[in-house]
């Protein structure tokens, strides 16, 4: 049996973190405004607003944690590393914006049936203000999401807030101008719609990597498949692609030898070939003579 692990640290963590913690300072200064300004001016969307932004702060506290968790090296307590810390708290923050969304929608359907006055000025006026916080969170933030489902759910916290606000400017000018007062939950109804559709679209891949599913895109037929056209190997059984963190993926397999190649040689050939083909640092093999394995053996899973 052989183990390879490999771990890349990122270089930008120590700015990255400096990026979050500047990103929730302004959130939480942002949402104090914007909550005042929305009871002052009776708007609920503003108020949706505030509180979505209030939920991007605390997703930030997150994040920042899980970053902070995540450089921890493997221990006796965790072999494998505090990577999976951040997968955690993206799974939380999908979770929240999810929670968040729901009230929403269940504030703005109450609203349709019950329209309240609202003062058009401050609500143009504040989102303006939430716009450019949001815009400027959003861009301290993109480029540390890239590669990292954690700071990926905070930045979309962000991004829809900033989308929210666009959403809430347009629906105060309608005000102002109409006195359209539905125009107010219908915009709350939208902004709930669209951070559903984009939870969703993040926390599916998230829930795979905590569910031990195969990497996205590596074909685990076409692995087998190569293994078993390998020189000096008859078969594969009891396969396990998983990844270990978001960015490294392991296998787990009983190789069946058949004889004709050194086993040292074999078992180095095929990491070579998991390694650079399809992408996997880590590997356990358990190498068997032919004809000692059991005809029942599954080959994939256990």
């Amino acid at each position: 049996m052989s183990h390879e692990h490999h771990h890349r640290p990122d270089p930008n963590l120590d700015s990255g973190d400096k990026r979050v913690v500047m990103a929730v300072a302004v959130n939480f200064f942002l949402t104090l405004v914007q909550i005042a300004a929305g009871v002052i001016s009776g708007s609920l969307a503003l108020i949706a607003d505030a509180i979505h932004n209030l939920s991007d702060a605390l997703s930030l506290v997150i994040a920042f944690a899980a970053r902070r968790i995540g450089k921890r090296p493997a221990d006796d307590r965790m072999t494998f590393g505090y990577g999976r810390a951040e997968v955690v708290a993206a799974l939380v923050n999908y979770t929240t914006l999810i929670v968040v969304a729901i009230y929403l929608a269940a504030e703005g359907i109450e609203r349709l049936l019950n329209p309240q006055p609202v003062e058009g000025w401050i609500v143009v006026v504040v989102a303006g203000v939430a716009l450019v916080v949001d815009t400027v969170t959003a861009l301290l933030i993109m480029r540390l999401s890239k590669d990292s489902a954690n700071m990926r759910a905070a930045f979309l916290h962000n991004l829809a807030d900033a989308l929210g606000s666009v959403a809430v400017i347009v629906g105060g000018a309608l005000i102002l101008l109409y006195d359209w007062r539905l125009i107010d939950p219908i915009v709350t109804l939208m902004i709930a719609g669209y951070i559903l559709w984009m939870s969703w679209k993040g926390v599916v891949p998230v829930i795979r990597i905590l569910m031990l599913g195969a990497p996205e895109g590596t074909d685990l037929h076409e692995v087998i498949k190569a293994l078993g056209e390998m020189r000096g190997v008859d078969s594969v059984h009891n396969v396990h692609l998983w990844r270990m963190q978001e960015h490294e993926s392991g296998l787990e397999a009983h190789v069946v030898l058949d004889g004709q190649e050194n086993a040292e040689k074999v078992k180095q050939a095929i990491k070579t070939l998991l390694r650079e083909r399809f992408g996997v640092a880590h590997s356990v093999l358990e190498l068997e003579e032919l004809g000692v394995q059991s005809a029942e053996e599954k080959i994939i899973g256990h």
